[in-house]
């Protein structure tokens, strides 16, 4: 069974067929993606209104919208996020010698995008593409606090569902969390998704200053008492420091 829908893959081909030879006009558009002239311009169409193509006028060619550049912005960053991310996770998790991971948001959640793991026998494990609600432990505080206020106003206005009993589900103490993490510039958590946890987040900036990702470090509760926060979160706020430099920040 195939769960491709074919009018989205023609538009996708389409949209790529614009990049790599923005200028053309409807009938070669058609002709290059073998869709008939109507078809090809009803999709076209589709593009220009959702703002990933335009029309360019007098003669009817088509180029790259104002939303591609968008998703080409995007892509750029994560991908060098990642990038940047494999190179410099293990010295950052072998300073802590604790497992370490990089979330980004993703709407109302955290999804994480790269991690590497501590060689303990008792360890918090992660995982590539898990997802977590955005006011949920130490990088989903630290991004919701650095999130646009609209994101933040629909977190604060739903339902903040109780996964442990430390995780916070009272909207003015979820708001002067996320104050506290603007004025220390770094998050944490003691077991607010899971039970024995312990979580400190740092936030990576792009080049232009953007809180893009939190780079954080998890740990069973037991070998990270809240004594020795600070040294962790020294790391971590070092790492990040590294880790947005290399992705084009310059800190003022």
């Amino acid at each position: 069974m195939s769960y491709t829908v074919d009018a989205v893959s023609k538009a996708v081909e389409l949209l790529f067929l614009v990049a790599e030879q923005g200028g053309k006009g409807v009938t070669e558009l058609a002709k290059l993606s073998g869709n008939t002239k109507a078809r090809a311009f009803r999709l076209l169409t589709t593009l220009e209104e959702s703002g990933l193509v335009r029309r360019q006028l007098p003669l009817a060619t088509y180029s790259l919208g104002y939303r591609a550049l968008i998703i080409g912005t995007a892509a750029q960053s994560q991908l060098s996020l990642i990038h940047v991310a494999k190179d410099i996770l293990e010295s950052i998790g072998r300073a802590c010698n604790e497992s370490v991971l990089v979330r980004i948001r993703d709407g109302a959640e955290t999804v994480c995008v790269a991690w590497w793991d501590a060689a303990h026998a008792l360890r918090v494990h992660s995982q590539l593409g898990d997802r977590r609600p955005l006011f949920v432990g130490a990088s989903g505080k630290l991004l919701l606090a650095h999130a646009p206020a609209d994101i933040q106003e629909g977190i604060l206005s739903g339902k903040l569902e109780q996964f442990t009993p430390n995780t916070i589900v009272k909207r003015t103490e979820l708001k002067r969390a996320m104050k506290r993490i603007l004025a220390e510039g770094y998050s944490a958590s003691f077991s607010e998704m899971t039970t024995d946890t312990v979580a400190v987040a740092a936030p990576v900036r792009d080049a232009t200053g953007a809180v893009i990702a939190s780079l954080s470090m998890t740990a069973p509760s037991s070998r990270v008492p809240p004594e020795n926060l600070a040294k962790y979160a020294a790391i971590l706020m070092a790492g990040a420091q590294r880790f947005s430099s290399e992705l084009g920040y310059i800190a003022p």
